[in-house]
């Protein structure tokens, strides 16, 4: 893991960003790899927000894995910090090497420097494996989520 980079994505990194969000059962039904420009409209979005840090892992010049860590200001918890972990892919070749390990351990790390004081995260009820993933990397199942399709 030695060459491995973690950088901000640029534009140029959407289509292989793309590519790892349809490469799974779920995001396969979510996602247009053939139409790129809502991604790229989204990247220029997140770029311009201090807030947000969509991030990709590089290795010999490859995307290989990716990120949305965001930063959110708030009042509750006597006015805390918190961060949320979006979007987290690693390519299918890479699975099992460790880079998860070491773009969640990027994200806890960078919310730590941006003072926040809790990062959490989502992932799919269906997606087992990830569960413990981040079990095992010391997140706590402590919420039920909710979603409101618009």
């Amino acid at each position: 893991m030695g060459d491995l980079e973690i950088r901000p994505a640029a534009a140029e990194d959407v289509p292989a960003i793309v590519a790892m969000l349809a490469d799974d059962p779920l995001g396969a039904r979510r996602e247009s790899p053939d139409d790129l420009a809502p991604y790229l409209a989204a990247h220029a979005r997140l770029a311009a927000d201090p807030n947000q840090h969509l991030v990709v892992a590089v290795r010999e010049g490859r995307v290989v894995g990716t990120l949305q860590l965001t930063v959110i200001p708030g009042l509750s918890r006597m006015g805390s910090t918190r961060s949320v972990i979006e979007g987290v892919r690693v390519h299918a070749d890479e699975r099992g090497s460790g880079l998860g390990t070491r773009l969640i351990e990027w994200a806890v790390e960078e919310s730590r420097r941006q003072d926040c004081q809790l990062v959490q995260l989502t992932s799919d009820a269906t997606r087992t494996d990830a569960h413990r993933f981040y079990e095992r990397l010391g997140f706590v199942a402590s919420h039920v989520g909710f979603k409101l399709p618009l």
